[in-house]
């Protein structure tokens, strides 16, 4: 195996350990996910799902940069989602926005902008902060692994 495949490897194992993780708290600890959170774990996945594509088609030349953009796009996405959800978490009290529709029932009833502006604009349960790991709530810890995996990410996949 070359080192842009472990690397590959490594990022794709990273975010399935991030996703076991989510899936942990849910299930095992009873934190019912917010609508931002289902957002970062879909983006959490997408980068996976990157990270394993380079791994298994293991490009050259110009393919290489094509897998370095896909992790530069779908981390920045992930940065920017994380730290929304770290705005909404760190307003003052009061000014929260209200709890609102469930994502599963905005996604059968609107138009799919309409849902995601909604989701991004936040909910009174995305302000709850309800675990947190060395002072770090989770988007704070998704923030830091999306840019730890974007960086590594374009790294590992520029190389020859």
């Amino acid at each position: 195996m070359s080192l842009r495949q472990v690397g590959n490897l490594l990022g794709f194992l990273a975010t399935a350990a991030m996703l076991g993780f989510a899936y942990y708290l849910q299930f095992a600890r009873e934190l019912i996910p917010c609508p931002l959170c289902i957002f970062e774990r879909v983006i959490t996945a997408a980068l996976g799902l990157v990270f394993l594509a380079a791994l298994l088609q293991h490009p050259r030349r110009w393919g290489r940069y094509v897998y370095s953009l896909l992790v530069m796009i779908v981390a920045a996405i992930g940065v920017f989602v994380s730290a929304r959800h770290l705005y909404i978490q760190h307003l003052p009290a009061g000014q929260a926005p209200v709890c609102g529709a469930s994502l599963d029932t905005m996604i059968r009833h609107l138009p799919p902008w309409e849902w995601i502006r909604l989701v991004l604009h936040g909910s009174g349960e995305c302000s709850r902060i309800s675990f947190t790991l060395l002072g770090l709530s989770l988007p704070g810890w998704v923030m830091v692994s999306m840019i730890g995996l974007g960086f590594f990410g374009i790294w590992v996949n520029s190389r020859r």
